[in-house]
């Protein structure tokens, strides 16, 4: 037998033993079926864990001398006010210990400038908690140019990683009656024009990923079912997450699909008028970013 015939049959004979074994190890895997992240067995062991270990560190004097200097870290007045300019005004999220959920709030340049600026209140979460009789957490707002007098509100209940989106008047500081709203689910909605937007979520049986996240983005019109809106990209299963976006810097606007494979590995593609995908030409390691002319 020549040298080289050998050293094939020897790469043949390691490749599968290691694939044997990498077989083996997972059937003797005593923890594998914690894989399932949503089943309820699963879920329940968890559980179980917490409950131990709270009964076990959340009584000692030093877990509750940190819960207790973290809680007036976090209830603090003399925390930095972080800001988002949005059309005249400067937008702030605050939570203190008389605002449990948060205030959306606004205020000026030049009362921002002041040692103790006096703040605007756009949207109470606490009170509308209260009103609703739900238990909503800030997820964040996108508010669309050039007046920016409607918003996409995310909001979920408790805190979770699905939410919903609901469409306010900026101007009014109300809820858009019969405006866009997307149910509970992971995704999201994101502005185009006045009355289009793009949409991810959950449509229904086969379109979330095995991650559990958007496996298909759509272009959904005002005044339509979401459920008959265009769809624009449509991921495969084993896919993480696939989103659709649009760039509304003034002079360089366009849309956007992204879809992410897995953590550090996606794509980026550039949407044109008719509908066709431009993959952008960059490693699926970076993450991808367009700014004007740049990326």
């Amino acid at each position: 037998m020549s040298r080289l015939a050998s050293a094939c049959l020897l790469a043949g004979m390691m490749t599968a033993a290691s694939v044997g074994t990498a077989v083996a190890a997972e059937d003797t895997d005593r923890y594998a079926w914690l894989e399932d992240v949503t089943g309820d067995k699963p879920l329940s062991w968890v559980k179980e864990q917490n409950a131990k270990s709270e009964a076990r560190l959340a009584q000692t004097p030093a877990f509750k001398q940190m819960e207790t200097r973290i809680r007036e870290v976090l209830d603090s007045d003399a925390k930095i006010p972080g800001v988002q300019k949005i059309g005249d005004y400067y937008y702030n999220f605050w939570k203190d210990q008389q605002h449990e959920r948060g205030l959306w709030r606004r205020t000026t340049l030049a009362e921002y400038r002041k040692a103790s600026p006096q703040w605007e209140t756009v949207l109470d979460l606490d009170a509308l908690n209260k009103a609703e009789g739900e238990n909503w957490v800030w997820h964040g707002a996108d508010c669309l140019r050039p007046d920016y007098s409607r918003c996409l509100i995310a909001l979920s209940r408790g805190g979770a990683d699905a939410d919903v989106t609901r469409e306010f008047d900026l101007a009014n500081k109300t809820w858009i009656k019969d405006g866009f709203f997307r149910p509970e689910s992971k995704g999201g909605l994101n502005w185009v024009d006045r009355d289009t937007v793009f949409v991810y979520t959950d449509f229904g049986a086969g379109t979330m990923t095995t991650s559990g996240y958007p496996r298909v983005a759509k272009l959904w019109k005002r005044g339509t079912p979401m459920a008959s809106a265009t769809v624009v990209y449509e991921g495969k299963p084993e896919d993480m997450y696939i989103a659709a976006m649009h760039d509304d810097t003034p002079g360089f606007e366009r849309n956007l699909v992204s879809r992410t494979l897995a953590f550090y590995n996606n794509e980026l593609y550039l949407r044109g008028d008719d509908g066709t995908l431009t993959k952008i030409d960059a490693p699926n390691s970076a993450e991808k970013g367009l700014h004007k002319q740049w990326l």
